[in-house]
């Protein structure tokens, strides 16, 4: 009886373990992320806004005729993965990500591509004129 007590007790302290790692090791992904890719025309800039909420991604990519929603996101440890609808075309993106960088691939109706996404620093807000006045 005793030994069974022991031998479920180190069962569940493993297990308490191997969870507390798998959510200490998640990548952080949360915020403004910045890159570019090339295309016909040159290069062209693109942001992503992720949050992470556990295993589940979402977010937007920010384009010239407004956010395009990240559709089926996935954050597995460091690796993410998620699908977004350009006029009828699915671009499927999956990434790595390694600290304040993003390795991502970008499957579309033109190909593969790749790209880096960097972590964007914070924009500070800007003093107004009312924090001028003495």
């Amino acid at each position: 009886m005793r030994e069974e007590n022991m031998v479920r007790r180190v069962w569940i302290a493993g297990m308490l373990s191997v969870l507390f790692a798998t959510v200490c090791c998640a990548a952080d992904v949360n915020g403004r992320w910045e890159g570019s890719i090339s295309g016909p025309n040159g290069d062209m800039q693109i942001t992503f806004n992720f949050k992470a909420d556990g295993a589940k991604l979402t977010g937007a990519v920010e384009s010239p005729n407004g956010d395009i929603a990240i559709e089926d996101g996935k954050v597995d440890g460091d690796h993410i993965s998620f699908k977004t609808h350009f006029g009828d075309s699915e671009v499927k993106h999956e990434g790595t990500v390694s600290g304040d960088t993003i390795q991502l691939k970008v499957a579309g109706p033109w190909g593969e591509s790749e790209m880096t996404l960097k972590r964007a620093k914070e924009k500070k807000a800007s003093l107004s004129s009312e924090s001028y006045q003495r």
